[in-house]
């Protein structure tokens, strides 16, 4: 029997569903991150036992199943940390987000379930060349960025920030504005961007659209990413964008370097925070002063008030839709609209 082809998030800048290819495996020292590989599904048990397709859906996994994805890091606080460089001799790997970013399990919470294994049948090949996420990035010129920019950070990951995007988009879209929805740095889910489309954003960017993962790599490799993603960002002329950070700053997604890159195009910081103190944690230990705070700290009036106890910052529970006016009064002022 023909086993089934999955094509995972992070194909969905590539032909691979369209134009035929080989599999061939490669010697570990010839592997590089965003590599595309396939892995055939070991064992697809319990809730992670899903892939996240080109289109954002979410299949379910059978074991014998074939799943394209590409070499990748993941560090994440609370859920799983693995690489593709701590794949062992037996080929045993695993999709580290359910959306195709393959390496080796490491650490993971308590609080996860089990993730299913896969085993590395080999890379994607043409011509006998492999075939990776960055030969499907067209070469463009580099344009200045000149956006007005929201930008949404976190003190970790799960704060809130993807659901205050929602939020913002679609009050600026009251506005009549062309807004672009970005998720500048992370791991590559589809899901959250595409959460950015359904708010109303005209488009909507990731870091997958230049060829990473994940958003984990050298800085200076990193920087010349970004600013082929901001120059993207540039040619559809938005009126504001909305831009998220993945995890926080100190974390190893480079959520530093976007913001060094971003700094005199940000017109709004909004910072998403787990609990009130971390709050202070970030603004102090990153120099980072947020114009409102969202997200899980503010889910409580109790929490809403030591946030603003604590900081002095303006703290807005979006969850609550009677405070969506005053952060839209809040968004036109710091647009000069």
């Amino acid at each position: 029997m023909k086993p089934r082809y999955f094509f995972s998030t992070l194909t969905r800048i590539a032909d691979l569903e369209t134009r035929p290819f080989q599999v061939q495996p490669l010697p570990k020292t010839d592997w590089a991150t965003g590599d595309y590989v396939v892995g055939q599904v070991q064992t697809a048990k319990g809730p992670l036992a899903k892939v996240e397709l080109a289109t954002g859906r979410l299949a379910q996994q059978m074991e014998g199943d074939l799943v394209v994805g590409a070499l990748g890091v993941r560090k994440a606080t609370l859920e799983a940390v693995g690489d593709w460089q701590s794949i062992q001799p037996d080929g045993l790997m695993h999709n580290l987000t359910v959306a195709g970013l393959f390496g080796r399990l490491t650490s993971a919470s308590y609080l996860m379930p089990q993730f299913p294994m896969l085993h590395y049948e080999g890379h994607v090949m043409r011509r006998e060349q492999k075939i990776c996420m960055s030969d499907f990035v067209p070469p463009a010129p580099l344009l200045p960025y000149t956006c007005p920019t929201i930008l949404i950070i976190g003190t970790s990951m799960s704060a809130g920030k993807t659901t205050t995007a929602r939020v913002m988009i679609h009050l600026l879209k009251q506005l009549d504005l062309k807004v672009v929805g970005a998720k500048l740095t992370g791991a590559g889910r589809y899901r959250d961007i595409l959460a950015m489309l359904d708010a109303g954003s005209d488009r909507i960017f990731d870091f997958v659209d230049v060829g990473l993962p994940s958003s984990i790599c050298p800085p200076e490799d990193f920087r010349q990413s970004i600013r082929q993603l901001l120059s993207l960002i540039e040619a559809e002329q938005p009126d504001v964008v909305v831009a998220e950070a993945g995890a926080s700053p100190h974390e190893p997604y480079n959520g530093s370097v976007a913001i060094e890159i971003l700094s005199d195009r940000i017109k709004c910081t909004v910072l998403c925070a787990s609990d009130p103190y971390a709050v202070v944690g970030v603004s102090q230990s990153f120099g980072i002063q947020p114009d409102v705070v969202a997200g899980i700290a503010t889910s409580t009036t109790a929490g809403v008030e030591l946030v603003e106890k604590l900081t002095g910052v303006k703290a807005l529970n979006l969850a609550e839709h009677s405070t969506h006016m005053e952060l839209l009064a809040l968004l036109k002022t710091q647009l000069g609209l």
